[in-house]
C-alpha cells in the first residue's frame, strides 16, 4: 500500500508525470521532459529506462540543437485511440496510436440533422471499419472522442440547443456511441475540437491562449486559456455566432435579431450569391471563386470577413488571446478574408490587444476537428492505466 509522501508514492507520481508530459506532446527529448515537469536530467533518465523496459514508451535518437539527443514517446503498441466528427453534412473518423500517429482516416456525406439512430450506426460501421484496416485488437481501444455540431450541457451530456440538431432531442452522445462501441466516450462541440487539434497538430502549436473560430452552417469559437480548452461552467463558451451586431437585423434561430451568424454562416450568405451564382452554391465553391478573381464572391467574403473581425474583437476585449485561427472552408480564402478580420481587429480592438494577436487560417483543414477529436482521449486518459498494466507491481524507489 503507498503512504502518501513516501518514496513509493513519490515515484509513482514522477512516473505520471512523464508519461502525461509525453502523452500531450506526441513525442518529447529526455532534456522537453526534464522542462516540461521540472525533474531533474538524472531521475527523467531513470524513469525513461523503467518506461522504455516496461513497454510504455519507445525511445528513438534524434538530434536537438545540433545535438544528438534521445526522442521519448508512448509505445504504438499501448493502445488506439478513436476520433469522430460529425458535421452537418459529413461524418469523419480517425484512428491514432498514443504516440500521435494517424493510422487509418476516411470521411463520408452524411446528413447528420436527419436521425441520431442513423449518424451512430454509420459511425459505429466506420470505426470498426478502420480499426479492423489497422490489424490492431479492438480490445486496444482506450477511448473515443466525439465532436457534434452543438454546445454540450455539461450536467446532462446532452446537446444543449435542439434547434441546432432537432433530431437528436434528448440524445446523449457520450452514452448512445459508448454503447455501441463499448469503450468511453468523451464528446465535445466540434468549434472546441477544432481549437484542440490546431493546438496539438496545426497553427496553434507553442501558444498557450488562442481561439479557434468555426464558420460553415453555424458560426462557434473553440477558446483556449492556458493550454486548456474553456468550456465555461454549462458548457457554451465560445457561442461567437450569437454576438450581436445589428439589434434590429435578421431573426436568428436563437431567437435574437442580428447575430453575427446571421451575417457570416453560409445559411445566410449563399443566398446574396445565388440570384447571380445559381442556386446549388456552396461555401467551398464560392471561395473557390472568390480566389479566381469574381467580384461578388469576393465582395461577399471581404463583408463576412468584417464581420467576423468584429466578434474577434469583443474576444480580444475580453480574453486578450495571442492568436485567432480561422478554420472551416472560408479559411481557404486566405487573406481575402484574413485581411478584412484583421482591419476589424484593429478598429475595434484595444490597441494592445490587437498589437499582439496574430490571425492565421487554420493549418489541418477539415481535419481539424477529428484529429481534436483524438487529442480529447489524449487529454482525458489517465495515466494510471499505461502504468499499471505495463510497470511490476513492486517499481523500484528512485526519484
Amino acid at each position: 500500500m503507498e503512504t502518501p509522501g513516501s518514496q513509493t508514492s513519490l515515484h509513482r507520481a514522477n512516473l505520471e508525470r512523464v508519461v502525461r508530459a509525453v502523452r500531450m506532446a506526441g513525442s518529447l527529448t529526455q532534456a522537453e521532459i526534464a522542462r516540461t515537469t521540472g525533474l531533474s536530467a538524472a531521475t527523467v533518465s531513470n524513469i525513461v529506462r523503467e518506461l522504455k523496459d516496461g513497454g510504455t514508451v519507445e525511445v528513438t535518437p534524434t538530434s536537438a540543437g545540433g545535438r544528438r539527443a534521445r526522442s521519448v514517446s508512448l509505445s504504438g503498441s499501448a493502445g488506439i485511440v478513436i476520433g469522430v466528427d460529425f458535421g452537418h453534412t459529413h461524418l469523419r473518423v480517425a484512428v491514432g496510436n498514443l504516440a500521435h500517429q494517424v493510422l487509418a482516416e476516411e470521411s463520408e456525406p452524411l446528413d447528420v440533422d436527419a436521425s441520431s439512430a442513423q449518424g451512430f450506426g454509420r459511425a459505429e460501421e466506420l470505426v470498426k471499419r478502420l480499426i479492423a484496416a489497422t490489424g490492431i485488437g479492438q480490445d486496444k481501444v482506450i477511448g473515443v472522442g466525439l465532436g457534434v455540431p452543438g454546445p454540450i450541457d455539461v450536467e446532462s451530456g446532452t446537446l444543449g440547443s435542439t434547434s441546432i440538431l432537432p433530431g437528436w432531442t434528448g440524445i446523449n452522445p457520450s452514452e448512445e456511441l459508448s454503447g455501441r462501441l463499448g469503450v468511453p466516450v468523451y464528446v465535445d462541440n466540434d468549434a472546441n475540437l477544432g481549437a484542440l487539434g490546431e493546438l496539438v497538430w496545426g497553427a496553434g502549436r507553442g501558444v498557450r491562449d488562442l481561439a479557434y473560430i468555426k464558420v460553415a452552417s453555424g458560426v462557434g469559437a473553440g477558446l483556449v486559456i492556458d493550454g486548456q480548452i474553456y468550456r465555461g461552467p454549462g458548457g457554451t463558451a465560445g457561442e461567437i455566432g450569437h454576438i450581436t451586431l445589428d439589434e434590429s437585423g435578421p431573426v436568428c434561430r436563437c431567437g435574437n435579431r442580428g447575430c453575427l451568424e446571421t451575417f457570416t454562416a453560409a445559411r445566410y450568405v449563399l443566398p446574396l450569391l445565388q440570384s447571380s451564382h445559381g442556386a446549388d452554391l456552396t461555401m467551398e465553391r464560392v471561395v473557390q471563386m472568390a480566389r479566381a478573381g469574381d467580384p461578388g464572391c469576393r465582395r461577399v467574403i471581404a463583408d463576412v470577413g468584417r464581420h467576423i473581425g468584429s466578434g474577434v474583437a469583443n474576444l480580444c476585449n475580453l480574453l486578450n488571446p495571442s492568436r485567432v485561427v480561422l478554420g472551416g472552408d472560408l479559411a481557404e480564402a486566405g487573406e481575402l478574408v484574413l485581411g478584412p478580420i484583421r482591419d476589424s481587429v484593429s478598429r475595434y480592438a484595444i490597441p494592445s490587444a490587437a498589437r499582439q494577436l496574430s490571425v492565421l487560417p487554420g493549418a489541418l483543414g477539415g481535419r481539424a476537428e477529428v484529429l481534436g477529436a483524438l487529442a480529447l482521449v489524449l487529454s482525458e486518459m489517465g495515466d494510471s492505466t499505461l502504468l499499471d498494466s505495463a510497470l511490476p507491481a513492486s517499481a523500484p524507489a528512485f526519484t
